[in-house]
C-alpha cells in the first residue's frame, strides 16, 4: 500500500491511497465466505458454491464491491497511522480506481486536530474575589436553617407572602378542563415559585373559601407549554411560625450546644464555599487568559457539529425538562434567533478550543492519569448522575467512555498545573494561594466540563 497527504487547510487533509490488489485477497476470501452464507444455488450445499459459480449467478462486481467495503477501514486506518494524523469524525472517502486483478485507489478527505503550539503560561495573571464573610451572611444562614424549622398555624385571615395555603386547582385550555389538569388539597407557600407563574399573585389576599382565575403557561402534562385558565381555591391559610433564636434552637437544629457555638460554624461553613467559588473563578479566568495566548484554528464541520449537538440539548432536554419551547425560551431571554446562534457558535468554539489546548498541555507536560484520579472523578460523575458508584461504572465501561473519563481528569490537571504557575490576587490586594487545595483536581475537572458543556466530547468522536 502507497499512501500520501495533501493538506487542505490546517484543520483538514486529503489522503490519496493505493493498494495493490494482492492485498485485497484476505477482504475477497471475506466476500466470498459471506456471499456464500447468505445464497443458495441449485446442485450446490449452502457455503460450498464455487467462486466461479457465485461470479457468474451474482456478478465479480457484487463481489468487489462487498470487498472493497470490508477492506477500506483497514488501509484508511493503515493510512492514518503511518502519516501520524488525528483525525476527528469520520472521513468522505471517494474510490478514484477500481481495477480488477490489479489495483484499488481511494481519497480520503477528513478533519484532523491542528498543530498547536502551546506558549510560556507562566506569566498569566488574574483577580478573583476576596474570601470575606460578613455578620449579614452569617445571620441570613441562621434564618435559613430556621426557617426550616419553622412550624404552621391556621389562621382565620387573608393570605399573605410567606404564608401556607392548602388549594384546589382546575386548568382549562380552550375551555375544556383538561383530565390531568385537577388537583385537590394541594400544599403551596406563597412566594416559593414552585407552581405555576401567576399563582402567587391570584392567592394573596383570599382568605379560606375565596377563588380567583389566572392565566399561566403549564409546565408539565398533556397540554404542555399550553396557555391554560386556571381556577385556584383557597381551603385553608396557615402562617409559618419560626422558632426563637436561642441555645435550645442550636440544641435542635445542629450538633452544637449554644447559638455562638451554630453561628461560628455557619461562618466557618461559608468561608470553605466562598473559598471554593474563589478557586473556580480563577480556574475560570486563567482557562480564558491561557485560551487567549493560544491560536486554534477550528475546523469547520466540527464546529457545525457542535452547534447543533449544543441546540439539540438545549431545546430537548434542558426546556423540555421545564417545558418550555426554543421560542418561548428566546422570548424570555430578551434575543433574537441571530443572537441565540451567534452566542452558541460562540460557546462551541470556546469548548472546542478548550479541549485543544488542554489536550496538547497534557502531551506536553505528560501529565498522566492514576487510578485513584479516575475512581475519584468516576465517583463525582455518578452523584452528579444521581447512579450509584458501580451503575455509572458498569455504564462507562459498557459504553466504551473510559478514555472520555481518563481525558476529563487529564485536561483538569492540565489546568491545575496552569493555575498553579499563574499569578491569582484577590480584590484587596493578597495573594491566593490555592496549591494546598484538596480538591483542586476534581475542582479543575468540572471547570473544564463547564466549558466544553456538550453532552459527549470531542475525543469521542474521533476515528483511525
Amino acid at each position: 500500500m502507497k499512501s500520501a497527504v495533501e493538506t487542505l487547510n490546517p484543520t483538514r487533509v486529503r489522503l490519496t491511497v493505493e493498494v495493490p490488489f494482492e492485498e485485497l485477497k484476505d477482504s475477497l476470501d471475506a466476500a466470498y465466505k459471506k456471499i456464500n452464507q447468505q445464497v443458495t444455488v441449485k446442485g450446490f450445499r449452502k457455503g460450498k458454491i464455487p467462486a466461479r459459480v457465485i461470479d457468474q449467478r451474482f456478478g465479480r462486481g457484487a463481489v468487489l464491491e462487498e470487498a472493497v467495503n470490508d477492506a477500506l477501514p483497514k488501509f484508511y486506518t493503515e493510512a492514518v497511522n503511518e502519516a501520524d494524523l488525528n483525525p476527528l469524525g469520520q472521513p468522505d472517502v471517494d474510490i478514484t480506481e477500481l481495477k480488477d486483478g490489479e489495483l484499488l485507489a481511494f481519497t480520503a478527505e477528513v478533519d484532523i486536530r491542528p498543530a498547536i503550539e502551546i506558549p510560556d503560561y507562566s506569566g498569566i495573571e488574574v483577580t478573583v474575589d476576596a474570601v470575606e464573610v460578613s455578620d449579614e451572611d452569617v445571620e441570613k444562614s441562621v434564618e435559613q436553617l430556621r426557617g426550616r424549622f419553622a412550624s404552621t398555624k391556621d389562621v382565620e385571615r387573608a393570605a399573605e407572602d410567606g404564608d401556607v395555603v392548602t388549594i384546589d386547582l382546575e386548568a382549562k385550555v380552550d375551555g375544556e378542563v383538561l383530565e390531568d389538569g385537577v388537583a385537590q388539597d394541594v400544599s403551596y407557600t406563597i412566594g416559593s415559585g414552585e407552581l405555576l407563574e401567576g399563582i402567587d399573585e391570584a392567592v394573596k389576599g383570599l382568605e379560606a373559601g375565596g377563588e380567583a382565575t389566572f392565566t399561566s403557561q403549564l409546565r408539565g402534562g398533556s397540554a404542555e407549554g399550553k396557555d391554560a385558565e386556571v381556577t385556584v381555591k383557597v381551603t385553608k391559610v396557615s402562617a409559618r411560625e419560626l422558632p426563637e433564636l436561642d441555645d435550645e434552637f442550636a440544641g435542635m437544629a445542629s450538633e452544637f450546644d449554644t447559638l455562638d457555638e451554630l453561628k461560628a460554624d455557619s461562618r466557618k461553613r461559608l468561608e470553605n464555599m466562598k473559598q471554593y467559588d474563589q478557586a473556580t473563578q480563577a480556574q475560570e479566568r486563567v482557562l480564558e487568559k491561557l485560551l487567549e495566548l493560544v491560536e486554534v484554528p477550528i475546523p469547520e464541520k466540527l464546529l457545525a457539529d457542535e452547534v447543533q449537538t449544543r441546540k439539540h440539548n438545549l431545546e430537548h432536554h434542558q426546556l423540555g425538562q421545564m417545558g418550555l419551547t426554543i421560542e418561548k425560551y428566546l422570548e424570555i431571554q430578551g434575543k433574537t434567533v441571530e443572537e441565540f446562534d451567534a452566542e452558541t457558535a460562540e460557546q462551541a468554539i470556546k469548548g472546542i478550543k478548550t479541549q485543544f489546548v488542554l489536550d496538547e498541555l497534557v502531551n506536553k507536560e505528560k501529565l498522566n492519569v492514576n487510578q485513584e484520579e479516575l475512581t475519584e472523578h468516576l465517583m463525582r460523575r455518578a452523584a452528579s448522575s444521581g447512579m450509584s458508584p458501580d451503575q455509572f461504572a458498569q455504564a462507562v465501561v459498557e459504553g466504551g467512555q473510559v478514555p472520555m473519563l481518563v481525558g476529563e481528569v487529564a485536561r483538569g490537571k492540565a489546568l491545575a498545573a496552569v493555575v498553579e504557575a499563574a499569578k491569582v490576587t484577590d480584590t484587596n490586594g493578597e495573594v491566593v494561594d490555592l496549591s494546598d487545595d484538596e480538591d483542586e483536581l476534581e475542582q479543575a475537572a468540572e471547570t473544564v466540563e463547564n466549558a466544553v458543556e456538550a453532552d459527549g466530547e470531542i475525543a469521542a468522536d474521533e476515528a483511525k
